[in-house]
């Protein structure tokens, strides 16, 4: 076996061996003495062994490119973590966990511009985040990036590996050069990069009728809270007396983030209940600085409604602070995870606890289903129709007019 890959494989074998432990079991009494850390230490060198006398037949046989040791650790990670049967214990490399960071901040720093690749041309596309630098710069929607900072763009790059030249510290300046939409010259425009907001939330007055405000959320961020509350300090100055969350394709984000969302609508009680293999029973309450304590309200949901999106949904549902609409049920993630950075900057989520609803439902594999299901049909997509927003407010119109009792 060749030194290149020794160490790798020693790697290897030691996370197999841990993962393989902790999934069996093995806290148990035995490996307090002795005797039992003996054997459990004899049975890791005859796994090694085994593994190395497996693998040096590889390497001495193998046709294709050998993977280094990096490779080989990494790939060792996520066979270790398969071994435990949940997809949501896994390992994320550097690259898309600085991603997931970011996205879970809700900032970066940067130019301020979504970057694409056109399945089409293969040209790599910008789209700026109006109120950000890239917009103020004069970045257009459709503009082809062909360089930064004088390096071409080739078609062997990445977009993350495109969006790793674009982003930088707060206050640096970086030069693009593009084309703009139906131009045929570039144009190379200076953008000084600031800390970028990703906005979670998109919020207006229902055109049919101004008294509902509707509010979109994305996703959970470490914004989110402050957006939706603005969204609704807005809608509520504009006349707004009904609301609709739509939560739809929201697959959640930070379970804080949700208590918190939550709590614009509720006042004291649960939220959500959290039970863990450390902490036993948790629970997590609302406060009473409510925003729209009793405003009717509608929860938008689909199958893509997920993890917290479904603490909000559950919250809101079980202590009849608001009515589900939706094309189907909710996609059933009850369960939260532990993120551990590593020191190359990927990371391991670890499965820790499962929450329930302030009625205890456990929502694993389950989901929550809408009190009022909406047809949603092929033809209503391909003309921009959404009927599951129409019944939303069809019902907060009925709301309004039915009788007090």
């Amino acid at each position: 076996m060749s030194d290149r890959l020794r160490n790798g494989l020693t790697v290897f074998m030691l996370v197999i061996l841990a993962a393989s432990a902790f999934a069996a079991g093995y806290l148990t009494r035995e490996l307090t003495n002795g005797r039992g850390a003996s054997s459990l230490a004899q049975a890791e060198q005859d796994d090694l062994a085994l593994f190395q006398e497996a693998w040096a037949l590889v390497e001495g046989n193998f046709l294709g490119a050998l993977p280094d040791s990096r490779q080989v650790t990494y790939g060792a990670i996520r066979g270790s973590l398969a071994t435990l049967d949940d997809p949501y214990t896994v390992f994320v490399e550097p690259a898309a966990r600085e991603v997931e960071r970011e996205r879970l901040q809700g900032s970066f720093g940067g130019i301020g511009a979504y970057i694409t690749r056109s399945e089409e041309t293969g040209e790599v596309l910008l789209e700026p985040i109006p109120g950000n630098p890239a917009e103020a710069a004069g970045i257009l929607t459709g503009d082809v990036l062909l360089a930064v900072d004088g390096q071409d763009i080739t078609a062997e790059m990445t977009v993350p590996e495109i969006v790793e030249l674009v982003k930088g510290e707060k206050g640096t300046s970086i030069t693009l050069t593009v084309r703009h939409p139906n131009a045929t010259e570039t144009v190379d425009i200076d953008v000084v990069r600031a800390d970028i907001l990703l906005p979670s939330v998109v919020f207006r007055l229902l055109e049919e009728d101004p008294t509902i405000g509707y509010i979109a959320l994305s996703r959970f961020s470490g914004e989110s809270s402050n957006e939706v509350g603005a969204a609704l300090q807005e809608l509520l100055g504009q006349g707004a007396t009904r609301f609709v969350l739509d939560l739809r394709q929201n697959g959640g984000g930070l379970r804080d983030a949700a208590v918190d969302v939550a709590d614009h609508f509720l006042n004291n009680g649960p939220v959500l209940y959290l039970d863990s293999q450390q902490e036993g029973e948790r629970v997590f309450n609302a406060t009473d600085e409510t925003l729209a304590p009793d405003q009717p309200l509608v929860v938008l949901i689909d199958s893509g409604t997920a993890s917290a999106s479904e603490i909000v949904a559950g919250a809101l549902h079980d202590r009849e602070r608001a009515t589900l609409i939706g094309n189907s049920p909710t996609f059933g993630k009850g369960s939260v995870q532990l993120v551990f950075d590593l020191s190359d900057g990927s990371s391991v989520h670890v499965t820790s606890a499962r929450w329930l609803t302030p009625n205890r439902q456990q929502l694993d594999g389950q989901g929550i289903a809408p009190d009022i299901l909406v047809e949603v049909t092929q033809d209503d997509i391909d003309n921009g129709r959404d009927p599951v927003l129409e019944r939303a407010a069809e019902y907060l119109r009925d709301l309004s007019l039915a009788p007090t009792p």
